[in-house]
């Protein structure tokens, strides 16, 4: 068992916003592939929860409560994770904010809120978390949107926001290379059941318009998601840094979405 690359027994990781959807699907993989697994988000009752369901896997789990956009408090829980599962093999920064507005009826409030999370929330966690990863040998893995490479009406704050997640990978592969440490970014396409997916496309008649842009027809997956995960954390993946890479069923392909009947 020690040979598979996909074992991450002994290991530790850290996920940020892991509390529910895509990032939970990560830290339950993980975990059942043997990691020690602590999580962070901002409801604390979201994360006991989770944390129930992970220990489920038989590993350690730790769970806290802080929000990424205060640095503060999410440096301090990243120390405490540290000090009970050890350096981290793979850091994960996937908190999230989202509505669907036009820029004309987006409040500067809404755009900083989701600039605040998105983007910032991303730079805490990884400035953070920095001196607790194990070098040489971590992996940070953030997770994107196609909103950050293809525009998308009602969707500016966003676009801004991950565009910059994904120009801080690159920055940061260049910046932490020569530690051993690779940063790469994983875009999740529309994955059922799901906020997001929820927020995006409140109605069957949306969920459907979306389901047939995309090329292979169906949505994804979360345990999709967490596979490249555990691909990009493992011995495979040891030379690929600065990676932006779209796990979406080729739904990116033809540019930004419709999202004019998500509006409420």
């Amino acid at each position: 068992m020690s040979n598979d690359p996909f074992y991450f027994s002994g290991r530790s990781v850290f996920v940020a916003g892991g509390s529910s959807g895509i990032n939970l699907g990560i830290a339950h993989a993980f975990a059942a592939a043997g990691a020690n697994v602590a999580i962070a988000s901002r409801n604390a009752e979201r994360v006991a929860g989770a944390v129930a369901e992970l220990q489920a896997h038989g590993t350690q789990v730790r769970g806290y409560s802080a929000d990424v956009r205060d640095a503060e408090a999410i440096a301090d829980v990243l120390a405490q994770a540290r000090a009970a599962i050890g350096p981290f093999d793979v850091l994960v920064s996937g908190a999230a904010g989202n509505f669907v507005a036009p820029a004309l009826g987006m409040s500067a409030k809404g755009f900083r809120t989701v600039v605040d999370i998105d983007l910032n929330g991303t730079f805490h966690v990884l400035r953070a978390g920095h001196e607790h990863l194990k070098k040489p040998g971590a992996c940070v893995l953030n997770i994107s949107a196609p909103q950050a490479f293809n525009p998308t009406a009602l969707q500016a704050h966003v676009c801004a926001a991950k565009a910059g997640v994904d120009m801080l990978t690159r920055v940061l592969a260049m910046e932490w290379g020569p530690d051993g440490v690779r940063v790469n970014s994983i875009v999740p396409g529309p994955i059922g059941d799901t906020e997001g997916v929820r927020r995006l496309a409140p109605t069957p008649e949306a969920l459907q318009r979306m389901e047939q842009s995309i090329p292979l027809r169906r949505m994804g997956r979360v345990e999709e998601i967490a596979h490249m995960a555990l691909f990009l954390a493992s011995s495979r993946a040891q030379f690929v840094t600065g990676a932006v890479i779209p796990v979406d069923g080729g739904s990116s392909l033809g540019g930004g979405r419709d999202l004019s009947g998500s509006q409420s």
